[in-house]
């Protein structure tokens, strides 16, 4: 109880707020508002305000569960604004620009949304025939290389949840619309450290993508190549996973360093 009584007296009102959303940030999947409590010890009408504050307010949003919590709208708008700052941004462009020359192909930085990835930045490839899928475009989870990315990283029963939800429709015919051949996939993935889209988003397009981590190794971004299948195949596109987790480590470091 000290201890706790300590957190109290020693937490400014005006920094719980932060404090709490820096809490839900750490722990990387839906926690209840008692969960995040164990850490700041605040009493529990206080911790119960703070979270209803922050859901009205759009920085955080209630899980299927109706109990627990994750990043809302505006923190994840303030997380892809703070990364987009200047400085960060002109070396995560330089790391970018280097990959996509290896590769002669467009690379994308993605980031997860609620129920989509969302392009951060893109670097284009020279070729005339591209395909177009600007920064800010928001593709599905379940047959791009980003999303089964961002999938393969779930926890097993946040997993099952999104398959089970999900509305799973086939884009392409290559699209896997089976929860169960889906999350085969998807477990192979994780084991790979890689994902790939064989024409499932879009026809005549492949893409590879791999994880950006975080300081405590999860994933937080990713970065990705696609191209159009005149020119690749998933075999070709496999060749080049090397210099995509080289440049995933250099953007995990720039990032979080």
């Amino acid at each position: 109880m000290e201890a706790l009584d300590e957190t109290r007296d020693t937490i400014p009102t005006n920094l719980r707020l932060l404090m709490v959303m820096e809490a839900v940030a750490a722990a990387g999947v839906p926690v209840t508002p008692t969960q995040v409590n164990q850490a700041l010890g605040l009493p529990k009408p206080t911790i119960h305000r703070l979270f209803a504050t922050l859901e009205e307010e759009g920085f955080l949003q209630r899980d299927v569960d109706g109990r627990s919590y994750a990043p809302g709208r505006r923190a994840r708008e303030m997380a892809g604004g703070i990364l987009s700052s200047l400085r960060l941004r002109t070396a995560r462009l330089a790391i970018l620009t280097r990959i996509a020359e290896t590769i002669g192909e467009t690379c994308n930085i993605s980031l997860p949304e609620r129920d989509s990835m969302i392009y951060l930045e893109r670097v284009e490839t020279a070729w005339p025939l591209r395909i177009q899928l600007p920064v800010g475009t928001r593709v599905p989870f379940y047959c791009t290389a980003s999303g089964k990315m961002y999938l393969s990283s779930l926890p097993n029963r946040h997993l099952d949840r999104y398959l089970s939800a999900a509305p799973l429709e086939p884009r392409t015919p290559h699209s896997l619309t089976d929860p169960d051949r889906l999350r085969a996939a998807l477990l192979q993935t994780r084991a790979e450290g890689f994902a790939s889209d064989d024409e499932e988003f879009m026809e005549g397009m492949v893409a590879v993508a791999v994880p950006i981590r975080d300081l405590n190794g999860r994933l937080f971004a990713t970065l990705s190549f696609h191209a159009p299948t005149q020119r690749f195949d998933i075999a070709r596109a496999k060749t080049f996973l090397p210099d995509l987790h080289a440049s995933a480590a250099e953007l995990s470091r720039l990032s979080f360093e």
